[in-house]
């Protein structure tokens, strides 16, 4: 594929020799070596040499160029040699504008990343573009995952490595990344500003200048200036909860994992009554970065109490929103001056229903200040309305340079030309009539065609009555055409005149987008406004729809303070008690999660019934370990939990009958199975992987989600490694944990922690099988019905008897081991200082190893590697 870019080596070894059609596109290729150029020749677009040998191969495909669109910038007639032509666009996955190739509900950023890990990001087609400096790899690669980018280009000595498959990575060229020439293109645009670090510096420099080189040259050689961004954001990632891939993909929050009978089931579909665009892009903003700060969550909040009170405001503001334009990406066409005349109309028909939303709005805004400064950001910008209204007709063509476009008494001098032109055609309408009357042929007819003109046709039989002032202009095989000498002088004046009207109404229309493009600004603050009353709506109506309450939110922190062990007193086996004198959260701060009747926001709608569950964790005893048989309910619960936080910080009212929820930085799950055998990874490493990032960067304000932990593996082993990822998440963490398990002795393990519980889904054993109730209470489960799910999945009868009799006989353990015939049936449990892998007692030795070791001086990763070596030495 790479000789398809840059110049055609057979074309370079012949430079002189090249024509100079073939010498300009030569140039182009030169200039634009990492893209594929495609170089209009009349109204084609052609490759050549190498790159039209490689375009012959993946035009059916998509293929992972970045193309260099080279247009004729002059039109043939007006010169005698070659024609200019100019690289107007470079396509490429980040920089897309158009609005065909763009999907309506989602961002579609490009990234910059330079070393340093200063990191911008940048969505072309509406302008907007933030950045940051982040601290470590792993910070930039769930950044990355945060914004998904379509595109990001690279500084040198930038790694790559953060960027998925799905992400284009660019190279580009050395000097935009040194810090002066990125200085002052960012001066450029925005003046001074609060860029914190000359790495991000570097990176909005650099990213600028790509998108000017994508959007093609201007006639100075120079990349086309995009000054519809007019805004840079400099956020700090830690401002909002981390959601990294693993939980958007286990918590199904934009894409689900599994149709739970329902198309499209994932947590932004069920949140979306959004009824614009605008609306759409913003919510899936805020479900990306929930909020970490609790008046700001507490602000959005009140905007959706508000409308969720006053239904007829909402419905009608969500009428008026159905009837609104995409005003980002119009706005930022308009800026480039790639709108055309129905881009206006649309921007005036969007502008025209502000002034009905501001009042839709302004009774909610008195009790809400983020309703009340959405109301003040409601600008209609009236003179621009008043501008496209009187000049561009209602429906405009799609062509802005045949006519047609401009409204008849907004110029004179167009309307001078558009009557000369009327006046014109209605003398050529008469002539035919006259013409009948003068000849007496009835069959007479006066048409035009563009190649031609205007022309009088008369048949063959009907030569003879021809006049003598009619000059030949074509012959037909039945028929001749004709014209006179005043024909052909009307014919001269009304083209005259609709050349010259067509040329005018261009230039009036491209005075008028220039008008409307210097209202950018304002014009981008009302888009940001609908955005923003489009979501809030679509969240009131959720509410109202689903019966959700309003959750009390807490501050982060406050976690940190109750939970985290105390260096006081220790318990009796060695571990930190819990101190009843620590702070405690302040009256208006919820102590832990408590939440009554909390139901899964995605699962209630997809089941005929649903059997909603309450979850208490204290901030003094925050862990829960979740026992029950499988099907019982526990992954559904445990991510319940989880959905009702990043709800509550989206500004979200939740599905329950009550919520109390501390303000959670981060949101680890380790769920299901999976495996990387291209990376050569196996089950039970990634299982492995994610827990140790699990117990590396959780902390105290932090929710960790893990279902099953160590199945992948013996059951020794992996009971071990459960009981001390629960030792260590308890003692040095102190996350707000649920932990689902069927290793049935950590239930033992957590009724010895101070800070931990008990908590089961039950099930009853029937003539049919099992039967689950899907309520959440206190205390451990005891069993797992394993066989009788079996054969409720239709495991053949002989297995299912077979597994039964093992158990009976105590032949197999409960958790899974075989244990030779005098092994107590269903209740044994190993423990991590007497179990070894055949199911045979540990060397005392190794035994007093293990029970000395102190987990609080050993990293998760160093644990996970200790249990490793006693493995292999014990075998």
């Amino acid at each position: 594929m790479e000789e398809a870019l840059g110049p055609p080596s057979a074309m370079a070894e012949k430079a002189e020799e090249l024509t100079p059609m073939l010498s300009q596109y030569l140039e182009l290729c030169e200039r634009y070596d990492d893209a594929l150029v495609l170089f209009q020749v009349g109204d084609f677009y052609e490759t050549f040499c190498e790159a039209a040998e490689v375009t012959a191969r993946i035009l059916e495909i998509t293929a992972g160029f970045r193309v260099a669109v080279a247009d004729q910038v002059q039109e043939p007639e007006e010169t005698t040699g070659l024609v200019d032509r100019a690289v107007t666009r470079v396509v490429t996955p980040g920089t897309l504008t158009e609005t065909e190739l763009l999907a309506d509900a989602d961002n579609n950023f490009v990234a910059c990343l330079t070393d340093g890990y200063g990191l911008a990001l940048l969505d072309v087609s509406t302008g907007e573009f933030y950045a940051t400096r982040l601290d470590r790899p792993e910070a930039v690669e769930a950044e990355l995952e945060r914004f998904d980018p379509a595109e990001a280009v690279v500084g040198p000595e930038a790694p790559t490595d953060p960027f998925d498959d799905g992400c284009m990575v660019t190279p580009y060229e050395r000097s935009a990344f040194e810090l002066e020439p990125a200085r002052e293109t960012v001066e450029a645009y925005f003046g001074s500003t609060s860029l914190a670090s000359e790495a991000e510096v570097r990176a909005c420099g650099a990213l600028l200048a790509y998108a000017e080189y994508a959007r093609g040259t201007t006639t100075d050689g120079d990349g086309e200036r995009l000054d519809y961004i007019t805004h840079l954001t400099r956020y700090d990632p830690r401002e909002y909860m981390l959601l990294d891939a693993v939980a958007l993909r286990s918590l199904e929050v934009f894409e689900p994992r599994h149709v739970h009978g329902l198309e499209g089931a994932a947590l932004v579909e069920t949140l979306d009554e959004t009824a614009c665009a605008l609306g759409g892009r913003r919510l899936r903003s805020w479900l990306r970065r929930p909020l970490l700060d609790a008046d700001r969550i507490d602000a959005r909040l009140d905007a959706v109490e508000a409308l969720l009170e006053r239904v007829g405001d909402r419905e009608r503001a969500r009428e008026w929103l159905a009837d609104v334009y995409d005003l980002e990406r119009l706005v930022s066409r308009v800026s480039r001056g790639r709108a055309d005349a129905r881009d206006l109309r649309a921007l005036e028909s969007t502008l025209s229903v502000v002034p009905d939303l501001r009042d839709c709005v302004a009774d909610a805004a008195a009790d809400s200040d983020l309703l009340a400064e959405v109301h003040e950001a409601l600008d209609d910008c009236p003179e621009v309305r008043g501008l496209i209204d009187r000049a561009v007709v209602e429906s405009p063509p799609i062509e802005i340079t045949d006519g047609g476009v401009i409204r008849e008494g907004y110029d004179d001098r167009l309307d001078e030309l558009r009557e000369t032109e009327r006046e014109g055609k209605a003398w050529i309408d008469d002539l035919e009539t006259q013409e009948r009357k003068r000849t007496g042929v009835d069959s007479l007819n006066v048409g035009h065609n563009s190649v031609h003109g205007y022309y009088i046709e008369v048949t063959n039989p009907n030569l003879d009555a021809v006049p003598d002032d009619y000059e030949r202009r074509q012959t037909l095989k039945n028929a001749e055409r004709f014209y006179t000498p005043e024909l052909k002088e009307r014919e001269d004046e009304i083209l005259g005149a609709t050349e010259r009207a067509d040329e005018l109404e261009y230039e009036l229309f491209r005075g008028l987008r220039t008008e409307a493009a210097a209202a950018t600004e304002r014009i981008q603050a009302t888009a940001a406004a609908v955005a923003r009353l489009d979501a809030l709506c679509s969240l009131a109506t959720v509410a109202a729809r689903y019966d959700y309450c309003r959750p009390t939110v807490g501050a982060v922190g406050e976690a940190s303070k109750a939970s985290r062990p105390s260096s006081g007193a220790e318990a009796s086996d060695g571990r930190e008690a819990s101190d009843a004198s620590r702070p405690s959260s302040g009256p208006s701060a919820p102590d832990g999660i408590d939440v009554e009747g909390g139901r899964h926001p995605v699962v209630e709608r997809t089941e005929e019934a649903f059997v909603p569950n309450p979850t208490e964790l204290p901030a003094d005893r925050p862990m829960a370990v979740v026992t029950g048989p499988n099907m019982s309910g526990k992954s559904t619960y445990m991510r319940q939990v989880a959905l009702l936080c990043v709800m509550a910080q989206l500004g979200s009212f939740v599905p329950a009958e009550r919520a109390a929820l501390p303000v959670v930085d981060r949101v680890f799950t380790r769920v299901g199975a999976s495996d990387d055998i291209a990376g050569g990874r196996s089950t039970f490493m990634v299982e492995m992987t994610e827990l140790a990032a699990i117990l590396e960067n959780a902390g105290p304000d932090s929710l960790v989600v893990l279902d099953e932990v160590g199945r992948g593996t013996s059951t020794t082993d992996g009971y071990a490694i459960a009981q001390a990822a629960t030792e260590y998440l308890h003692d040095e963490v102190g996350a707000y944990t649920l932990f689902a398990t069927h290793h049935h002795g950590l239930t033992d393990v957590a009724a010895d922690l101070p800070r931990a519980r008990n908590l089961h889904f039950s099930a009853d054993r029937t003539a049919d099988g099992v039967a689950f109730d899907h309520d959440l209470r206190e205390g451990p489960a005891t069993a797992s019905y394993g066989v009788e799910v079996a054969d409720m999945a239709g495991v053949p009868p002989r297995v299912v008897g077979r597994a039964d009799a093992l158990l009976d006989e105590g032949a197999v353990d409960g958790d899974g081991d075989s244990d030779g015939d005098d092994g107590p049936a269903r209740s044994k449990t190993p423990t991590a200082s007497t179990a070894s892998t055949d199911g045979g007692e540990l060397p005392e030795k190794l035994r007093a190893e293990l029970r000395a070791v102190d987990l609080a001086d050993t990293t998760p990763l160093e644990a996970l590697n200790l249990l490793a070596r006693l493995k292999e030495r014990a075998e």
